[in-house]
């Protein structure tokens, strides 16, 4: 649940641990409030929320009273014209649902933008950006870039979200019209590519499926349809890959007992599609979670899956479908294994404070004049990007590629590759 950052009151602190380095650390999260106190939706939002609903409920009576999780979470989040990231609400900021790190300050791009541009010498002046948000990532490299003299030959945006799509040129032609010629939107991944590929809190977003390890069996866990119309869950023996999945992960894990999780077998297959695609060049993947044996460890017998709605934390998916975000984190181990079965290399792996303090954040901070609000509130956004007990830890950095021999600069300390 610590994936978005969220503007809210009530905080707690839980210990989340760490077997392979023997240490704990606590994280703040937030307390959701009781659901009846939850900021009430406009009478248009809950109509197209109605609609979305009624979609799915069709859906699960189509599929014979069981719909898997993964296909509620792809309609809840992606459904043309209705679903969260599809449909035309604002998510991100202030006056959205969470804010993620590029919305903070500039300086998550600027840093960001160091790597990038190693990375383009090794490779080739281009660069996708899968699920750019707002747009202000793009700028934010973009104009850092510009002022290294690394800027690409072209900035690819794939996000299929016409509301977002809009937003986008609107926040590059604001920030950075100069250099809105170089950007260009895809509808689909190239079928070859040779460069950089940046994806920041893209995984956490693909749908994945809930299963649970019971004793002896295993089952998926769905979306069923009360009489009442109601979204209820429903459990059915797990089969085909997501069981192999499973099987794997128990055994590997030594899963014992009732545990409920997640596996996205969406997040692994657009992993290894990079394998087909990807000539020369690295994928910079940012995103919230774990390796393995640490995502599937005993404290996170309830999964991690969590909704946000309003800079609010919650645990009910079925709450308000369409205007509210479901997100699970990352099993980095699944998403290397995955690239690398399909022939590409792991190049690092490390925290995002780690990261972004080898790729020059503290430089690109001093060079804000000092004793200023701007350098005030850059100061403030840097430490929450970094520090161990606010987004700097939980928050990961992996990056994959082919062809790329030398140490890329994001990872020359604190690599932790062989956490995975």
């Amino acid at each position: 649940m610590f994936g978005r950052v969220r503007l809210a009151e009530r905080r707690r602190t839980r210990v989340y641990t760490f077997p392979s380095e023997n240490r704990s650390v606590e994280l703040e999260c937030t307390i959701c409030p009781p659901m009846s106190r939850l900021p009430e939706p406009s009478t248009e939002a809950l109509a197209h929320s109605q609609r979305l609903h009624d979609a799915i409920a069709d859906a699960v009576r189509r599929e014979g009273g069981f719909l898997a999780f993964s296909r509620y979470m792809e309609m809840a989040l992606y459904a043309p014209g209705l679903g969260y990231y599809a449909a035309g609400a604002r998510k991100f900021g202030s006056a959205g649902d969470f804010v993620t790190a590029p919305e903070m300050t500039p300086l998550f791009g600027q840093a960001l933008a160091t790597q990038i541009a190693q990375a383009m010498l090794a490779s080739a002046p281009m660069v996708i950006e899968v699920g750019a948000g707002s747009g202000r990532l793009a700028a934010d490299v973009l104009l850092a870039l510009e002022k290294m003299d690394s800027l690409p030959d072209c900035y690819a945006i794939l996000d299929l979200s016409p509301d977002l799509r809009a937003r986008q040129r609107e926040t590059l032609a604001a920030a950075a019209p100069h250099l809105l010629s170089r950007v260009h939107w895809l509808d689909r991944l190239p079928e070859h590519f040779s460069g950089v590929v940046v994806a920041n809190e893209l995984l956490d977003a693909l749908p994945a499926d809930l299963v649970v390890w019971g004793e002896g069996e295993i089952f998926e866990r769905g979306v069923g349809v009360d009489t009442n119309g109601r979204f209820t869950w429903n459990e059915r023996p797990a089969g085909g890959a997501l069981l192999d999945a499973a099987l794997a992960i128990a055994e590997e894990c030594a899963l014992g007992g009732a545990y409920l999780s997640e596996i996205s077998l969406a997040a692994r297959a657009w992993s290894a599609e990079w394998g087909r695609r990807l000539e020369r060049g690295v994928l910079l993947l940012i995103d919230y979670g774990f390796p393995r044996h640490e995502f599937y460890h005993p404290q996170r017998r309830q999964g991690t899956l969590m909704c946000h709605y309003r800079h609010h934390a919650h645990p009910d998916p079925f709450f308000l479908p369409g205007l509210q975000d479901l997100t699970v984190h990352v099993d980095f181990t699944a998403i290397i294994a995955a690239a690398h079965g399909a022939g590409l290399d792991l190049l690092g792996y490390t925290n995002q404070g780690q990261f972004l303090l080898n790729c020059g954040l503290l430089d690109r901070l001093a060079e804000i004049p000092p004793a200023t609000p701007d350098y005030y509130r850059a100061s403030a956004a840097a430490a929450r990007l970094t520090m161990p007990h606010e987004m700097g830890e939980l928050f990961k950095v992996i990056a994959i590629g082919r062809g790329v021999d030398q140490t890329l600069c994001g990872f020359t300390r604190g690599d932790q590759s062989r956490r995975l």
